[in-house]
């Protein structure tokens, strides 16, 4: 068996190395510019179009992560093999411990709190009521049900919205676009963790963000690409979002003449919401590999024309 590996930025030799313990049998290379010999199997991170493109025996792609944009933007370079992201490798739960802790510094006031100890004011401040504090969620996948999960802990009303029905517990769930309005109006606070493909490119506008109730929170942890970032700026600016936590942006790193960073009711992280586990992820894709050998169904295979 032939493996492929390409991850983009970050140190390939400790993957190499995982996957030979995983995969004793296989062999397993790093892609080099000018490889184009075969391989069976290609476990890549947001590789350029050679690592992939006319490659000779290729029975299935491995995405190092649950987002798949980056390598379905290859179009016509990815063979038409399956593609297969991971299914959670413990991202599913660091991306609900940040988006309750997001959550809860806002309905805490904490932010508010901060602000005032960097003036060396002390000045109470009255607390949110949860009656008047919906969640809503953008996107019911995998990561966005477990992001539920964890603020109905702490008894937060929840709304949600995805392309395809839900029916959820301790959730209203919407889709379609007049759910899609409805989600936005009922949040306080409102979570991204949609999956960037055409349709949602864009998505948290001017237009969609100013559907939201004044003073209203953003959280994205999905991509940048959805946020139009100069209307969500502008509308924090006047005062109609309150305020917003981002752990994504269009052009990463965020360069340092961004307006972003003087914006002060605006918290910035850079893209950690949900690492990639090393270990977890190897044993998901050496098990995926072999139920693909045995001629097994595997989970986590992208279906194209949706995008995720």
């Amino acid at each position: 068996m032939r493996i492929l590996f390409y991850a983009q930025g970050g140190n390939p030799e400790p993957w190499l190395a995982d996957l030979h313990q995983a995969l004793p049998r296989a062999k397993i290379r790093l892609w080099q510019e000018g490889d184009h010999e075969s391989a069976d199997y290609a476990v890549v991170w947001k590789p350029p179009a050679e690592v992939l493109q006319d490659r000779a025996g290729l029975k299935a792609i491995f995405n190092l992560g649950a987002g798949c944009d980056a390598l379905l933007q290859l179009g016509e370079a990815l063979p038409p093999v399956p593609i297969v992201r991971l299914d959670d490798a413990g991202m599913a739960l660091q991306m609900a411990e940040y988006v309750t802790y997001a959550v809860l510094r806002y309905f805490r006031r904490f932010d508010q709190f901060e602000l005032q100890a960097q003036r060396g004011e002390w000045r109470f401040m009255k607390p949110y009521s949860k009656n008047d504090f919906t969640v809503g969620i953008l996107g019911l996948g995998v990561l966005g049900q477990r992001v539920a999960q964890c603020l109905a802990h702490f008894n937060f009303p929840l709304v949600g919205w995805s392309r395809t029905p839900k029916d959820l517990p301790g959730i209203t769930c919407y889709t379609g676009a007049d759910g899609f309005d409805a989600c936005l109006r009922a949040s306080k606070v409102l979570v991204c963790v949609l999956p960037l493909t055409p349709q949602t490119t864009g998505i948290l506008n001017r237009d969609s963000l100013g559907r939201l109730a004044q003073g209203s929170y953003l959280i994205n942890v999905a991509r940048g690409a959805h946020v139009n970032e100069g209307d969500l700026l502008e509308l924090v600016q006047l005062g109609h979002i309150a305020g917003a936590t981002l752990d994504v942006f269009a052009h990463e790193p965020l360069p340092p003449e961004h307006p972003f960073w003087r914006e002060p009711n605006i918290t910035i992280t850079p893209h950690v919401s949900a690492l990639t586990l090393r270990a977890a992820s190897v044993r998901q894709i050496a098990k995926k590999i072999h139920a693909l050998e045995e001629g097994q169904p595997v989970a986590g295979v992208i279906d194209r024309q949706k995008g995720y």
